[in-house]
This record gives structure tokens, C-alpha cells and sequence, in this order.
């Protein structure tokens, strides 16, 4: 069944506009009493067509319930700013498995290193990115893709959540297993780019409160540890 997302939505008018409304009649075709979902603040609204104009589909709800797709803890991925192909994959992939928020880091060792002006017209693009995945995967929300944040500023962030889990494979660590998430609600994953942390960076992210955690033996690329650290965090938490 087809998904749109709103901001805020008012049940006894729902409707959808623009380009969305655009693409149900034009594009999708769909017609007066066809059924649609549109999903708001992680709750899913079931809908049938009421009317359909140019740029306005007016519907009446049918149902709603809590998204199933939505895990039960608020995940921030703080992702250390790797070439753009990469990010974008990282970006896909994450909001499939069910973070919540994704923040681009610039750290000493990242081989891009855009500035916040130039990175600012990307997020555009990267929020697409984002809003096709959660639709793909049947999400509740749209997780935000946040502008380019200094690491100093990723640390303040960090210091605010329950749990933080910093990727990091140099001496002392744990692995993932043996990390505690009981009444955990809100977690941050923090992985490197395509150079790693240096001991400096790891350090700071251990001062604020996180924890160092290591996925195995094997060295992974820098698109592959985000994506596998999410399957393993969600596995633990009983969100798959």
C-alpha cells in the first residue's frame, strides 16, 4: 500500500497537497475509495480517497495504530563524514534498519572534508535519500539527515543520550554482546570514516560517557561497520 508522511495532520481533514497529491493522481493514478497510508510522528494512518483534485487529495480515515516498523529506542547515528557515494549508501541503509537521526561529523582523519557551506547544498539530496528509504521500508517517520557538525559539537550531542557506543578497535573495548541497553531509550552508534579515530578523538568520545566497542576481527570499510553495528544494536534490543 502506498505511504506518505505529513508533519501534523488533522484527522477530521486529512488531506495531502503538492507534489505528494501530484503523484497519487498522476502518477500512481489511484482514484476516489483506493486505500493509502500516511504516516505521522510514527503512527500509521490507514486512509481512503475521499476526493482528488490537481494538488489536493482529501481522505477519510479508516484506522490508525502505532507504526510496527518503528523501534522502541531512538537511535542517533554520528557518522564521521566519508566520500559522498559512501555516505549516501550509509544514509539508505540506516534509515532501513531504523535510526532515528543521522549526523555527518567532520574528525581529523576524514579524507572529504567539506565545509558546512557546501555541505548544506547536499542535504537536500541526502534527505531524499532518507525520505525514499523510510517510505521503502514501511517507517513510521522520516529520519533527519542533520547538517555537518564539528566533532567538539558530535561530543555535546553524545553527552545528551543514554548509551553511547563508539566504534573504535584499538586497545580496551568490549564487544557488543556484553553492552548493557536495559531502560536504554535513546543511543548513539559513533563510526569513523574511511581513516578511523585517532586515540585523541577516541578518548574524548570515552570522557563523555561512551563505550568502547569493538564488531570482531575483521577490519570492516567504513560503509559496512554503521550498517552492521545498526543489525547487531537492533538484534539486541528485540527491534528487528
Amino acid at each position: 500500500m502506498p505511504r506518505f508522511f505529513l508533519n501534523e495532520i488533522d484527522e477530521e481533514n486529512m488531506k495531502i497537497t503538492g507534489s505528494d497529491a501530484h503523484h497519487i493522481g498522476y502518477s500512481l493514478r489511484m482514484r476516489c475509495g483506493e486505500e493509502l497510508t500516511v504516516c505521522c510522528c510514527g503512527i500509521d494512518y490507514n486512509c481512503v480517497i475521499r476526493s482528488i483534485t490537481g494538488d489536493e487529495v482529501y481522505l477519510d480515515v479508516v484506522g490508525k495504530q502505532r507504526c510496527a516498523a518503528e523501534p522502541n529506542i531512538e537511535v542517533t547515528l554520528f557518522q564521521a563524514v566519508p566520500k559522498l557515494d559512501k555516505l549516501e549508501f550509509i544514509i539508505q541503509k540506516s534509515v532501513e534498519l531504523g535510526v532515528s537521526r543521522i549526523v555527518p561529523v567532520l574528525t581529523r582523519r576524514c579524507i572529504s572534508r567539506p565545509d558546512s557551506r557546501d555541505f548544506e547544498k547536499k542535504l537536500g539530496r541526502l534527505n531524499k535519500i532518507a525520505e525514499e528509504a523510510a517510505k521503502q521500508s514501511g517507517r513510521g517517520i522520516i529520519p533527519e539527515v542533520a547538517p555537518i557538525v564539528s566533532y567538539k559539537k558530535s561530543l555535546e550531542m553524545m553527552a545528551e543520550l543514554d548509551k553511547t557506543i563508539l566504534l573504535y578497535e584499538e586497545e580496551g573495548g568490549c564487544s557488543f554482546g556484553e553492552v548493557d541497553f536495559d531502560g536504554v531509550k535513546t543511543v548513539g552508534v559513533v563510526v569513523g570514516s574511511e581513516g578511523g579515530f585517532d586515540k585523541e578523538e577516541a578518548e574524548a568520545a570515552v570522557n563523555v560517557g561512551a563505550e568502547q566497542v569493538w564488531l570482531g576481527k575483521r577490519v570492516l570499510r567504513c560503509e559496512t561497520a554503521p550498517i552492521t553495528a545498526l543489525s547487531i544494536l537492533m538484534f539486541l534490543t528485540n527491534n528487528m
